[in-house]
């Protein structure tokens, strides 16, 4: 048998495809309400496999972005969010 992560990661994988095609980004937090309502450690899992997820996509757009201006200078660079830009000292 999958374990809880196994199983919460399978069921993000496929939240997020249904995300993109029912156009909802708030579907996840629904289906983690749901799951929370019958067992909090997968609920636990799941939101961070989802935020895992989530971020992972966000750096690859990022990445695709960033090379996409290194290949054409017309277009503009890629523009951290204002809560993710690294410290002074690198961090």
């Amino acid at each position: 048998m999958a374990t809880r992560e196994e199983l919460a990661d399978d069921l993000a994988q496929d939240v997020m495809a249904a995300m993109v095609r029912i156009g909802d980004p708030t579907l996840w937090e629904k289906i983690a309400k749901v799951i929370g309502a019958a067992s909090p450690s997968s609920q636990e899992a799941f939101v961070t496999a989802m935020r895992i997820r989530m971020a992972t996509q966000r750096g690859r757009t990022f990445l695709e972005q960033a090379l996409a201006a290194a290949e054409n200078p017309d277009l503009p660079p890629p523009e951290l969010p204002a809560n993710q830009l690294p410290s002074a000292d690198g961090h």
